[in-house]
């Protein structure tokens, strides 16, 4: 309780020495706010735009955080060919930037005439090629084979717009089905299993 009572009266004498401050402390020109627009040096304060200000902000913020800048300007990558999905890129470009191609993981290597297809995600683009449909198949930016395709109006039971999937057929081969907005289509490839 005594410490309690020593404590109340310091805090009183000092919150009672602070409010009297403003009185005690005025300049002789007449108040506290008179100054507002001068330096100690007896030069006028000027105005700073906007843009002047964030760029003292970002100057003390590098000095302040040197090593985070470091490890940025570390990490950036180099040179003009860099690009988060470059394997995409030529493709891509024939595509609209809102239109891109579904992506196909195959389990198996497939036969296409004498070659093969190996294991690995492509990605599959529908066309009309001389009045009949295809089905490419790209890796990178090449195309990886193409093969015959039927249209049909079925959409494989997808409720998005653009896709690909596959399905086995039998024991031999794999059903590949594509769909877009321009149409849906299947093709039926051979299964390629290795000699024992």
């Amino acid at each position: 309780m005594k410490k309690f009572l020593i404590l109340f009266v310091a805090l009183f004498i000092g919150i009672g020495n602070v409010a009297f401050a403003d009185d005690v402390d005025m300049p002789a020109t007449g108040g506290l706010w008179d100054n507002w627009n001068t330096r100690e040096e007896g030069r006028d304060a000027k105005p700073v735009s906007d843009e002047d200000f964030e760029k003292a902000l970002k100057q003390v913020d590098k000095k302040i955080n040197k090593r985070k800048y470091k490890l940025e300007k570390k990490n950036m990558p180099k040179g003009e060919e860099f690009s988060q999905s470059n394997e995409t890129e030529l493709i891509a470009g024939e595509h609209s930037d809102k239109d891109s191609l579904p992506v196909v993981s195959l389990p198996v290597e497939l036969l296409v005439g004498e070659d093969v297809v190996p294991i690995g995600h492509y990605q599959v683009k529908g066309e009309k090629v001389d009045g009949n449909y295809v089905l490419k198949l790209y890796q990178a930016h090449y195309e990886i084979a193409q093969f015959p395709a039927i249209e049909t109006e079925d959409d494989f039971g997808e409720d998005i717009i653009t896709f690909a999937k596959w399905t086995p057929e039998g024991s031999d081969k794999i059903k590949i089905m594509y769909g877009s907005l321009e149409f849906n289509a299947y093709t039926i490839i051979d299964i390629r299993y290795p000699e024992n």
